[in-house]
């Protein structure tokens, strides 16, 4: 009886495991499509250049399906070529404009993101929580105190890679909505200044220029996000001074 427990035991943890990792193979699967369509071979300057005008018609005639397009492709490559992000961010900018290329961009990158941080937390987000140490552990209860301002701050501040930014809060307790609201708020700023830089294209190309993204990011820029991420914390210091007050 004892040892029948103990198979039936098994046999259902290996259940569970199976279903927890389904939502793995299936991103596995949709990558292996994304890549084999050769999708990602458009997210470069040189196809932006190559095929300007075509795109730039098809887009005026076809904008909402050009939005949603976007919006869809921009998902994609948050889950699949986080790289290519911020070449797509420029692209939007300059197929949309400052204020709509940074609106679709913000709406797709949330999407993406959020559903890489659903797989996470489905699939290892409770193994990884028996695995966790003391360490971790003291970083996720300072973490889920303060989620909204932490989460602010790691999407103001360019200072962890967006692909990390995305994992890290499935692991460390933050609730659904507060990742999505960190993440819609957070990124628009750092969207719009490559959004911006995208809407001024043209004189670049028409210019037959090198493109390059080394200058956006300028000093003046960082000191202002990094400004931004610190009245993020504001919250944090607050709640931290009453604590020692009381």
């Amino acid at each position: 009886m004892h040892a029948m427990t103990e198979i039936e035991t098994g046999s259902t943890g290996r259940r569970t495991l199976a279903w927890r990792l389904l939502p793995l193979a299936v991103l596995a699967l949709m990558a292996a499509l994304f890549f084999a369509s050769g999708l990602h071979r458009y997210l470069t300057f040189d196809m932006l250049r190559a095929h300007r005008a075509e795109l730039a018609a098809w887009v005026g005639g076809h904008h909402v399906l050009a939005a949603a397009a976007f919006m869809a492709i921009y998902a994609a490559t948050v889950v699949f070529v986080p790289p290519s992000g911020t070449v797509l961010t420029v692209m939007g900018g300059f197929v949309f404009g400052a204020a709509l290329g940074t609106a679709y961009v913000v709406v797709g990158a949330t999407a993406g993101a959020t559903l890489l941080f659903l797989v996470a937390r489905f699939a290892l987000g409770d193994w990884l929580r028996e695995k966790a140490g003391p360490g971790i552990r003291r970083m996720r209860k300072g973490f889920a105190e303060n989620a909204m301002s932490y989460l602010l701050v790691l999407r103001l501040v360019p200072l962890f890679p967006f692909w990390l930014v995305n994992l890290a809060p499935a692991f460390l307790g933050v609730r659904l909505g507060t990742y999505v609201l960190g993440t819609l708020i957070g990124i628009v700023p750092g969207t719009a200044v490559y959004a911006v830089f995208g809407a001024g294209l043209g004189s670049i190309l028409d210019a037959n220029q090198a493109l390059t993204l080394s200058g956006v990011l300028t000093p003046q820029v960082v000191g202002a996000l990094a400004g931004l991420g610190l009245l993020a914390l504001v919250p944090v210091v607050y709640k931290k001074f009453k604590a020692r007050a009381a």
